[in-house]
């Protein structure tokens, strides 16, 4: 399952940072080929300074090793050997007016002193960050995500759009990072569910993330800002930053797994605001995208 998995994310790297690249028209990706000491490594590509995109990064690795004591006591386990391998894309355009998007596909083992499997899954999802809220765009990428999973099961659907919601959630301000999408985690075999039939699950969605953002990206890329409306854009990001140095599990596990610190903080945004105290105007479109980020919306 690991030597698919890896292939696949392999392949999907390749077919979103080509895609990307041709919506910029002016900025490549560069590579970056890493290995970690402990055993592993990765192939990180970023992007900065586009026509498009200001900043992004999608990146693929796949290390193995011991487990770090700090993870052991996490996953309630004693001395193991793991193997983690995963896609993890962050994506900030320039233009306010096209949101930041932020997706994760993974796979993890555990193994006994014999080599054996002693526990495996799957986890990821993805998720949209707007600065200024067009409800159809949160519908067409939700929309996306519920046909990615009624494929496979109608409820995934409504239960992991509820853990995206409760997952990226800035419990120190009271409001989500964005709109949402999907988080699942944990994915294990069980009677109804083989690890072959999780493994077409989260590559559905995988494969459902460029139909999901492309044409949202496409659609508000070029269209009008003011400087006020980049200011809050800039704001907004620190608040995006909080989340993933606060909360974020993926950065903790890279932190505590003597991850590449590059690549983990590949998903901060170039330019970023904290104001103090920063409220939107009353009845503004600021103020409007702080309300639905207080409460979550069933948009589909």
């Amino acid at each position: 399952m690991k030597d698919i998995f890896y292939e696949y994310i392999q392949n999907l790297q390749d077919r979103i940072t080509s895609t990307l690249e041709a919506i910029d028209g002016n900025a490549s990706f560069k590579e970056d080929l890493w290995k970690r000491p402990e055993g592993g490594g990765g192939r990180t590509r970023v992007i900065e300074n586009g026509a498009v995109f200001e900043k992004g990064g999608v990146n693929i690795s796949g290390v193995h090793g011991k487990l770090p004591k700090s993870m052991q006591a996490y996953f309630k386990v004693g001395e193991v050997d793991f193997f983690a391998c995963g896609l993890s894309l962050v994506l900030h355009p320039k233009n306010p007016m096209a949101p930041t998007v932020h997706a994760n596909w993974r796979y993890f083992e555990m193994y006994d002193d014999a080599g054996t499997i002693i526990d495996q899954w799957f986890g990821g999802g993805q998720d949209l960050t707007p600065y200024y809220l067009f409800e159809e765009d949160a519908q067409h990428f939700h929309n996306t995500c519920k046909i990615a999973c009624d494929k496979h099961n109608p409820e995934f659907y409504p239960t992991y759009k509820k853990r995206c919601d409760d997952y990226f959630y800035n419990a120190h301000r009271n409001e989500g990072r964005g709109i949402g999408g999907l988080f699942f985690d944990y994915c294990k075999a069980s009677e109804t569910m083989s690890m072959e039939q999780w493994y077409n699950f989260v590559t559905e969605v995988g494969d459902s993330f460029l139909e999901a953002y492309v044409p949202i990206v496409e659609k508000r890329k070029d269209l009008p800002y003011t400087p006020e409306q980049r200011n809050w854009q800039e704001i907004r990001r620190g608040r995006y930053v909080e989340f993933n140095l606060v909360h974020d599990k993926g950065t903790l596990f890279g932190l505590k797994t003597n991850g590449r610190i590059e690549s983990i903080l590949m998903s901060l945004p170039p330019h970023v605001q904290w104001v103090y105290n920063h409220t939107p105007k009353a009845g503004s479109p600021e103020e409007k995208l702080i309300d639905v980020l207080a409460r979550p919306v069933d948009w589909v």
